[in-house]
């Protein structure tokens, strides 16, 4: 959430703080025996000036200190006002004050590009990992995208969801490496998800589609050099509808949890695939894993960002016995105090990307 800039009232107010420093001084240093001398405090009030006021705002009250400076040798001693004292503390208060200017100038450009940067990723990511809908068909969803860097909104972390005729099909993945190679890997598997998910039949065949996909990607020309050491673990999922197990390919990915009345079960993963992007080399052979998934439970589909968040004592993030006893129903709800948790376990910044989907299936009413 931006800041909201202070109104024309506060920073009034706050200006308010530095010219008062300049006029106290004036007043002390005038009113003071002969050999005290206060003027060097008046650079304090550009200073002060600098941490809340733009350039303008700066340039105004070192003005104004100059001027209580040339105020000050009048008043004291006239026959003193040219002499190489006052002088330099004038001179000493239009360097200082110059340079908070110029500082004020490129703190101010960097903050527009800091702007637009973030309007750049926010678009990005709207394209390229747009929100989960909050609806899909009886299921309720939710997901959270938490970037390690600090001006980051997406990276390597990817998440979608699709209907089909029967349920919905989900993927979660993680692209290895980082930066802008990481992004256009992500956005080639969840093109290529979003294509074939409600096209595909059979699970297996989905996965074996989104296999080649990435294997084609890196085997284009200028892509050659990344085949074999570029991957992405992924997990797939089929969650009909009605009530049934969920169906799901595990592709080097960490497994999904249930937590149900509190108490959390991580799926049993049989046989896992070979993350994507290694097929022409791994050959794999697809194995469709299942677990129930009845009304009342909470889904939770991550990446290892979250498993592998440390704390200051190098200890993981022990998801499921963090999670063990919540009864939050509602995704957005628990993806909310999951959030808050993860950050107090690493002590707010996280040092590789982390996403979880939380999907529920509503409980049944009492009848």
């Amino acid at each position: 959430m931006s800041q909201r800039r202070a109104g024309p009232r506060s920073r009034w107010a706050l200006v308010a703080i530095p010219i008062g420093w300049i006029v106290a001084v004036l007043v002390i240093d005038v009113l003071a025996p002969p050999d005290i001398h206060l003027g060097p405090l008046l650079v304090a009030a550009p200073a002060i000036t600098a941490s809340f006021g733009g350039p303008r705002t700066v340039g105004l009250v070192a003005a104004l200190a100059v001027i209580a400076q040339t105020a000050i040798g009048v008043l004291r001693d006239p026959d003193d006002l040219l002499s190489a004292n006052h002088e330099a503390q004038i001179i000493a208060l239009i360097l200082v004050g110059t340079s908070l200017v110029v500082f004020c100038v490129l703190r101010e450009r960097r903050a527009k590009e800091l702007t637009q940067v973030r309007y750049v990723s926010e678009v990005a990511q709207r394209v390229v990992l747009p929100p989960l809908p909050r609806k899909l068909g009886p299921l309720r969803a939710s997901a959270l995208y938490l970037a390690a860097e600090a001006e980051a909104r997406i990276g390597g972390d990817l998440y979608a969801a699709a209907r089909t005729t029967s349920g919905t099909r989900l993927i979660v993945g993680d692209v290895r490496g980082k930066g802008m190679t990481a992004v256009n890997d992500a956005a080639l598997l969840l093109g290529a998800f979003r294509v074939a998910a409600h096209r595909r039949a059979d699970l297996d065949e989905l996965v074996a589609y989104l296999d080649r996909s990435v294997c084609w990607d890196l085997m284009e020309p200028g892509e050659a050099g990344r085949f074999g050491e570029t991957f992405i673990t992924a997990t797939v999922l089929d969650i009909p509808d009605s009530d049934g197990p969920v169906r799901m390919i595990s592709c080097g990915h960490p497994p999904p949890v249930v937590l149900r009345d509190g108490r959390p079960t991580t799926a049993d993963i049989r046989r896992p695939a070979p993350p994507l992007g290694l097929g022409e080399l791994a050959q794999p052979r697809y194995h469709v894993d299942s677990f129930p998934f009845e009304p009342g439970d909470l889904l939770l589909l991550y990446t290892d960002g979250v498993t592998e968040a440390r704390d200051a004592t190098g200890a993981f993030y022990p998801l499921t016995d963090r999670i063990t006893g919540w009864s939050e129903s509602d995704p957005d709800a628990f993806l909310d105090r999951f959030r808050r948790d993860l950050l107090r376990h690493v002590g707010g910044h996280l040092n590789d990307d982390a996403a979880m989907i939380v999907v529920t299936r509503p409980a049944l009413p009492p009848e």
